[in-house]
């Protein structure tokens, strides 16, 4: 069936429909939030943005989703699911309702960096607490098609929400005001989320009682043990380990990219913010072409090259690109290696939710991709900080570049060192099991 026919389906169910209409809600505000901490720590004319606060917004931006993660599930088996739902977007929406006045007041960094650490992880409970809901408003049969639409819809969502957010951002202006009443807009479409989830029977959503279950502190402990017993697993299966090992190297040199485009829109393309802006909505853009095509490419390059091929060919073709792209420090050349790092990220991403999906045991499956979502986010983080560290003032560093460029290369040389050829046929990088967890998107 189709994603149309699938959701027009599934949208026959009452229940249903006010669990989807409460993501839509909450995750099109996530992108108001989004566009509005983004504006204000990167492009705010009464803000100097140097490649450590851009580190730094992406570290809250990123980090509260891949630590959180692993312990969330916790709590989330043992509080009313539907109360969490409630909640969540209340406290998110006073969070941001406090984050606009410390705008407003010129409030140090650190505080407004901490307040929207706060929002984020509050968020997390409440993206997890919705995937745990879903069985519970879905027949069985349905699963799997409510499984695929309802994510995607909460990423269309937030692209909107994201793309209204820097919309408004020129309406209202581009100064503290502006921002404040985007965060505070953003907070009042949060509470329209609580609304929604409040219409639902507390107990429908679970979890059901069991007595059975551990304490929430040796649960905690269970988590880590789980991290390191996952790790362990994974060590010993080289085509894991090297297609999280290629991941995690690609969101590493993207981070330190995407810190060196930013400063570079910021402060050498131009001096004036909101042309900024639309620079790097531009380059936001074609990565996001790319993102999507890559969907495309990736299955069809799979069924002629072994995926133990392809990531080395990707990541090398993704080194040689961005340097040979970005080098002149034209505009043009961002925009399109944008395109090219999105497809060829994604497609590395693709080929490693597979191989995990493929060789990593059923019952290690959900502690895996635990460590696969930390190192998604921590690894751009990290390699936004080693940006830091490279950037002039300006961002124009042919040095970062060609690390970055260099990074790749030996990532795809490590990659086929640890990573044997295949003896087995190519196969379409799509099908794979259903995981117990979804790889981060």
């Amino acid at each position: 069936m189709s994603f149309v026919a699938d959701l027009r389906t599934l949208l026959q169910g009452r229940d249903f429909q006010r669990l989807y209409g409460t993501r839509l809600a909450s995750q099109f505000s996530d992108g108001l939030f989004q566009a509005a901490v983004g504006g204000y720590a990167f492009f705010s004319p009464e803000r100097q943005a140097t490649a450590v606060a851009i580190a730094a917004g992406l570290a809250v931006l990123l980090l509260p989703y891949s630590f959180l993660g692993p312990f969330v599930g916790v709590f989330i088996d043992r509080w009313s699911r539907r109360q969490i739902l409630v909640i969540s977007p209340l406290l998110r929406g006073t969070l941001l309702l406090i984050l606009a006045a410390l705008v407003l007041s010129h409030a140090p960094d650190w505080l407004f960096y901490g307040t929207a650490l706060a929002v984020l992880g509050v968020n997390r409970f409440f993206l997890a607490a919705l995937g745990a809901s879903l069985p519970h408003v879905v027949p069985p049969h349905r699963l799997m098609a409510a499984n695929a639409i309802t994510p995607t819809s909460g990423t269309v969502a937030t692209f909107l929400g994201a793309v209204a957010g820097f919309l408004l951002r020129f309406v209202a202006g581009p100064d503290a005001a502006g921002t404040a009443a985007l965060l505070a807009l953003s907070g009042l479409t949060y509470g329209a989320s609580a609304a929604i989830a409040r219409a639902m029977e507390r107990s429908l959503l679970g979890p059901a009682y069991d007595p059975a279950l551990p304490q929430a502190r040796e649960a905690l402990r269970n988590v880590l043990r789980g991290l390191a017993d996952g790790a362990r697993h994974v060590a010993r299966r080289r085509g894991a380990a090297g297609a999280l090992g290629a991941m995690a190297s690609h969101r590493l040199l993207y981070g330190i990219l995407i810190a060196e485009t930013y400063i570079l829109y910021r402060y050498h393309f131009t001096d004036d913010a909101d042309a900024a802006l639309g620079g790097i909505a531009v380059v936001v853009a074609t990565s996001g072409a790319g993102y999507f095509l890559a969907v495309v490419v990736t299955p069809w390059a799979t069924r002629r090259f072994p995926i133990e091929t392809w990531i080395p060919l990707t990541l090398a073709a993704c080194g040689v690109l961005a340097f040979g792209l970005c080098v002149t420090f034209h505009e043009w050349g961002f925009a399109a290696a944008g395109f090219a790092l999105g497809l060829g990220g994604q497609s590395v991403k693709i080929c490693t939710d597979t191989v995990v999906q493929r060789d990593v045991e059923d019952a290690y499956l959900g502690r895996v991709f635990s460590i696969y979502d930390m190192l998604f986010n921590g690894m751009t983080v990290a390699g936004a900080a080693i940006a830091a560290a490279l950037l002039p003032a300006d961002g124009r560093s042919v040095t970062t570049l060609a690390v970055a460029s260099a990074g790749y290369l030996l990532g795809a040389a490590a990659y086929r060192l640890l990573v044997p050829r295949a003896d087995r046929p190519p196969v379409l990088a799509t099908e794979a099991v259903l995981p117990q967890r979804q790889p981060p998107s």
